[in-house]
């Protein structure tokens, strides 16, 4: 039963988080939907940590492949935060539009690891079941 609760406490924050990043849409006179580019990133960003997972064996404290999904998985967490940022300096977006999308980068990020710190640290979690 614990593990529904949290599956749906993550669902509801992730759905916080994508109604965040739409206001930050709707905030446009004409219905801009430039922010809407950091999907890609939040679809990419677990992407190096289930890699690395997958490929390494051992269990040991530091590990070369999942230094360097940490590594990448940074890269495109902070790159997701800049994108709006540069939208809002070069006058694409309004700041406003740029608050609320980091917002909604912040929860949703939150969430994805949240999802990895309750469903992906225990031994008898497999990923073959999903």
């Amino acid at each position: 039963m614990a593990g529904i609760k949290a599956l749906v406490g993550l669902s509801f924050s992730g759905a916080i988080g994508l109604t965040f990043l739409l206001l930050g849409c709707a905030l446009e006179q004409f219905g801009v939907y430039w922010p809407l580019f950091v999907l890609i990133f939040y679809v990419l960003s677990p992407l190096p940590t289930f890699i690395s997972r997958r490929l390494s064996d051992d269990d040991s404290s530091s590990n070369a492949c999942r230094e360097l999904a940490y590594f990448l998985t940074t890269g495109i967490v902070v790159s997701s935060f800049g994108l709006p940022i540069v939208l809002a300096r070069n006058n694409t977006i309004q700041w406003g539009a740029c608050g609320l999308v980091m917002t909604g980068n912040a929860v949703i990020f939150l969430t994805i690891l949240g999802f990895f710190v309750i469903f992906g640290g225990g031994d008898e979690f497999s990923w073959e079941q999903w």
